[in-house]
């Protein structure tokens, strides 16, 4: 019990001291993109590009809505064969609408690679501006405060977002 209590100890002198020696600083991702134009300019394409096809996907099931509306209201008075053909149809209906919904917002849909393609690069600048700026000023630790939903609280005199946008060669007013 006490070699326990004393390794513990050690551990933990030891490691306040090793923490307290590192530097530590953040950044806010959004902050620093709502600055960037060009962030901006891809964001909007990007929503625009959803609402198109959003629209297109409530469009196909508005159709499908129609079509399972008449099919209900006439069932009765319908033939066998009819029934069958027309139910056919719904269920191939709902087959291109899942399948058009998957095809633009799936894991690996238009709207994922496309985000890839305007935002991440982005993205990427941004964290290579952040870890230059880290790198110069000597920071072990950078967190995001926009994305870091274990950082409770933050002091904005460790807040490097204007300094990475500095790198970036943007105006910071």
């Amino acid at each position: 019990l006490f070699m326990k209590t004393l390794v513990l100890a050690l551990v933990f002198i030891f490691g306040t001291g090793f923490a307290f020696s590192q530097k530590y600083a953040y950044i806010d991702s959004d902050y620093i993109l709502n600055k960037m134009p060009e962030y901006t300019e891809a964001k909007d394409k990007l929503d625009q590009l959803a609402d198109r096809w959003t629209k297109e996907i409530e469009k196909r099931y508005d159709v499908l809505r129609q079509k399972k509306e008449n099919f209900a209201r006439e069932e009765v008075l319908l033939p066998e064969e009819e029934k069958k053909k027309r139910q056919e149809e719904i269920t191939r209906l709902e087959d291109e609408a899942m399948n058009m919904q998957k095809t633009r917002f799936g894991v690996k849909g238009d709207y994922f690679q496309k985000r890839q393609e305007l935002i991440k690069p982005i993205q990427d600048r941004v964290y290579d501006a952040m870890q230059k700026v880290a790198s110069d000023k000597k920071y072990v630790f950078v967190f995001d405060k926009a994305n870091q939903s274990n950082l409770v609280f933050a002091d904005s005199k460790y807040d490097i977002s204007d300094l990475v946008l500095r790198e970036l060669d943007i105006d910071v007013k």
